[in-house]
């Protein structure tokens, strides 16, 4: 890579603003080349006093101490803090591998970010971005799925991804600085299916027309901004309120209440609940008897829905009550 080419990258980064100098970032690292980059670049940027390093060693893989050295050796080299969080997966521990890892991952990000009163990196890039709007297309209906990953959410920022860099950028950035990096090999197992959209889908894609994945890419931006905009409008309808009558929810246009619905519902439920809008006749529904009464439909992901005297709101699921002595 000439040298001007690697200073247009980092001038792309900084120009986004996710990352600035003086201001104190801690940067999640594995080891591989994209966090590899972020974290050279936000030491260029913001300032080696500015930043840290967290790696996360799960203990899930033969490799995994030798992630962990070179992880050491690079913060080194950079002189950067680096923490090391070492995290073991229960037996019983819900959901899958990967989304186990992700949860300890940010959590333990988190908690450095607040404890050093910094933001939080991630590494994820364009190419990232491109792969999750795939997936999320083929696994979840609703425009959600094409918005893709938000580069700034609370503390957590993805300067690679509003600098649209790609694993290839990253690759070539690295390169040039000398910086070697680790392959994950489970990245590219066809168990997962993020792996068989990187491998299959997306070099389809290509093959069917060459600028398909910055049509997605641009297609995700458009579709943040106007969500925005329905942001706005969901405000309006709700007025302030966390509930709503039935027969207001009735009278708006289907998209609309769909999008007041999960609005609620993930208010109530503190986190995404993609199937609530697609209760919306059933919600509808709960008032038709004559109104007076209370019924409740829970409509998945921790969120149930209450309906009195015709009016709509949303409430977390209780737990289910311990029979004796079961589990």
């Amino acid at each position: 890579m000439q040298m001007a080419e690697a200073g247009t990258l980092l001038d792309r980064v900084a120009a986004g603003g996710l990352l600035a100098p003086g201001h104190p970032v801690v940067v999640l690292l594995s080891g591989g080349r994209d966090s590899v980059c972020l974290l050279d670049m936000a030491v260029a940027i913001a300032g080696r006093g500015q930043v840290r390093a967290l790696h996360v060693n799960y203990g899930l893989r033969p490799e995994a101490d030798g992630d962990e050295r070179h992880c050491a050796e690079l913060c080194k080299r950079l002189e950067v803090p680096l923490e090391v969080e070492r995290a073991h997966r229960p037996a019983q521990a819900p959901g899958n591998l990967q989304a186990w890892a992700r949860d300890v991952r940010y959590a333990a990000g988190a908690r450095a970010a607040d404890a050093s009163a910094s933001r939080l990196a991630a590494g994820h890039t364009a190419s990232d971005q491109v792969e999750t709007i795939l997936y999320r297309l083929a696994a979840s209906p609703g425009r959600r799925a094409l918005v893709g990953m938000a580069d700034e959410r609370g503390l957590l920022v993805r300067p690679l991804l509003r600098a649209r860099l790609t694993r290839a950028d990253t690759a070539r950035w690295c390169a040039s600085r000398g910086l070697t990096w680790r392959e994950d090999a489970s990245n590219d197992a066809d168990r997962y299916a993020r792996a068989r959209v990187r491998k299959a889908l997306v070099p389809a894609l290509r093959e069917v027309h060459p600028a398909a994945e910055a049509n997605l890419l641009r297609t995700a931006e458009l579709l943040a901004d106007e969500a925005e905009v329905l942001d706005v409008v969901v405000d309006t309808a709700l007025a302030g309120r966390d509930r709503i009558a039935l027969a207001h929810l009735a009278a708006l246009p289907p998209a609309l209440a769909r999008l007041v619905v999960r609005r609620l519902a993930e208010a109530a439920a503190g986190g995404l609940c993609p199937r609530a809008p697609h209760r919306l006749e059933e919600l509808l529904a709960l008032g038709a008897p004559g109104g007076e009464g209370r019924a409740a439909l829970d409509v998945g992901d921790g969120a149930r829905a209450v309906v009195e005297g015709g009016v709509l709101r949303f409430e977390r699921t209780p737990a289910r009550p311990r029979r004796p002595g079961g589990p």
